[in-house]
């Protein structure tokens, strides 16, 4: 089995810079498609936070704009992007975990548990309201304990990958711009 040589630094930028304009224009499309979402609901604090986790998504764009004109810290820009987005996700997910409101659960449940077909199959199951009202406080809990789970190790992951291609990126825009 030959090993895989390391890619030129020419290639590693440009397939960072790639990644980088990819990563942001998803992230900034559906934040911000979620805060236009958010605010014509009257969900003006989920607006908010679509256009909070937007700005990482901008922040990588110019990243991936400082690197294509030749300026190494558009590398700073791409991790500072994926620690913020980390930031940004976590306050979210912490904010929400405190924001739970059973009584807001119910009232949103109640059409659903009050039909005759559950209440059929709550029976049939010996379940009650309460526990599945327990449960569904299980799942709220635990769906966003595992968004930040993997927001920690993707974000983190996309900070530690740009952040370890600092010395090809440079080398690559040293040979690209050997003037500077």
């Amino acid at each position: 089995m030959s090993k895989v040589p390391p890619l030129l630094p020419a290639e590693t930028l440009h397939r960072l810079v790639r990644l980088a304009r990819r990563d942001g224009m998803m992230v900034l499309g559906l934040s911000g498609s979620l805060a236009i979402a958010s605010a014509a609901l009257g969900d003006y604090w989920g607006a908010l936070v679509g256009v909070i986790i937007a700005g990482a998504g901008v922040f990588e764009l110019h990243g991936a704009t400082l690197l294509t004109g030749g300026k190494t810290e558009g590398v700073n820009w791409l991790v500072a992007s994926q620690l913020y987005l980390l930031a940004a996700v976590l306050g979210y997910v912490f904010w929400r975990l405190q924001a739970y409101d059973p009584e807001w659960v119910k009232q949103i449940t109640a059409p659903m548990l009050h039909a005759p077909e559950m209440q059929a199959k709550l029976e049939e199951a010996g379940a009650t309201e309460a526990d599945m009202l327990r449960m569904m406080r299980l799942i709220y809990h635990v769906t966003y304990a595992l968004v930040a789970i993997l927001t920690v190790f993707y974000q983190g992951g996309m900070a530690l990958y740009y952040h370890r291609r600092r010395a090809a990126v440079a080398a690559a825009l040293a040979e690209q711009h050997p003037e500077e």
